[in-house]
């Protein structure tokens, strides 16, 4: 039996000289910013100083404040993306369907969103007049109400 039948994949020693410590830590840095924070609150749960220390650990090491790069990674590829599109590729057919196909993606878009615009438009004018007729026929049963109201002869009051 050797020590790599002894431990979980996490905790063996490792062949390279780094500690289980940086392993864990470079693990956690792969899951993201979420599993720091499980970590921690699961540290409060067992044993509170081992989520004092992590909360300690990740406010010192930045880590808090750093982003993960999800969304600023993803902004820059967008970019990017958006960047490389618009550079001719050389082949002039290419390049032709392509301003083609864009300029034919970007009317619909637009025809799209003239569509939802008069969508919410009807919708909303669809809503107005509900609260209206209801408004309306709140105020009949009141307005009859009021005018029906005697004091129990024939004559109306003075």
């Amino acid at each position: 039996m050797s020590t790599t039948d002894l431990y979980p994949p996490a905790l063996r020693p490792a062949h390279d000289g780094t500690s289980w410590f940086h392993r864990s830590e470079a693990w956690l840095d792969d899951k993201g910013k979420g599993a720091w924070i499980a970590a921690m609150v699961l540290g409060f749960v067992f044993f509170w100083p081992v989520g004092l220390a992590l909360l300690a650990y990740m406010i010192w090491s930045k880590r808090m404040f750093t982003s993960s790069g999800s969304c600023r990674n993803a902004r820059q590829s967008g970019l990017q993306a958006a960047e490389r599109a618009a550079r001719p590729s050389g082949n002039s057919a290419f390049d032709a369907y392509k301003t083609e196909t864009l300029r034919r993606l970007q009317d619909e878009q637009q025809a799209f969103e003239e569509f939802l615009a008069r969508l919410r438009a009807a919708k909303d004018k669809a809503e107005f007049d509900q609260f209206m007729d209801d408004r309306a026929r709140n105020v009949r049963p009141e307005q009859g109400a009021a005018d029906g109201d005697t004091d129990g002869t024939d004559t109306p009051r003075s």
